[in-house]
């Protein structure tokens, strides 16, 4: 699961891209409303955690023009401000849920796993092939009585495949799902974490590379 946290305070932004990072999540962070906006808009994000209140331009016109352009993306809106109103300005703009600051953090966890779920609404919360169970809320994985221990790019690589129902993803197309902005495109990293994580599942093999055309399973 890709996210975009835009936030400008940057204590708070980091704070938060930390904890969804320790969530096996890829994260990117923006902390003004015309960096965030670019970022959203030149990649394919399933959450935008947007901040109602940022300078350079203020959260509801980020939310307006992402709307406008067909942004993909679901966004969950941030605020220091609760009323009945501002929830209700905020979900008119486009927004897809709210929530107001301060927050627990296991319910920021929770409101964008659900949110990632719209996005791939045929992928279901638990995910099983064969042996293999993944159960994409608590991101856990086992393979028959064996739970597996899946760093966070193991975990969203796995994940992407099996959402992907046969189909070959292209390491180019796992490098923009599961990994952040930071990746480079000519890096090794999805060829070494399908081998961990082939390594990790064991016998008998799921994972088959199909020429010229990526991974499947």
């Amino acid at each position: 699961m890709r996210v975009l946290v835009v936030e400008d305070d940057e204590e708070m932004a980091q704070t938060v891209a930390v904890g969804l990072r320790q969530s096996q999540m890829a994260v990117d962070v923006a902390f003004d409303g015309p960096s965030g906006l670019e970022r959203a808009l030149c990649n394919d994000y399933d959450v935008i955690v947007l901040d109602r209140d940022l300078p350079g331009m203020h959260g509801d016109e980020v939310c307006s023009e992402l709307l406008a352009a067909g942004c993909r993306g679901r966004v969950l809106m941030l605020t220091a401000a609760a009323t009945t109103e501002d929830l209700v300005d905020g979900l008119g703009l486009g927004a897809d849920d709210y929530l107001p600051k301060p927050f627990d953090f296991p319910v920021l966890i929770a409101r964008i796993s659900a949110l990632a779920r719209r996005v791939h609404p045929v992928v279901p919360p638990v995910i099983r092939h064969g042996d293999l169970v993944v159960d994409t809320a608590r991101r856990t994985a086992s393979r028959g009585d064996r739970p597996l221990e899946l760093a966070p790019k193991e975990f969203g690589t796995l994940e992407l495949l099996l959402a992907s129902e046969g189909r070959a993803v292209s390491a180019e197309e796992l490098l923009e799902r599961v990994w952040d902005e930071a990746a480079d495109p000519f890096t090794n990293a999805v060829k070494i974490t399908i081998s961990r994580l082939r390594t990790k599942l064991g016998d008998p093999p799921i994972i088959e590379t199909v020429a010229k055309r990526g991974y499947r399973i």
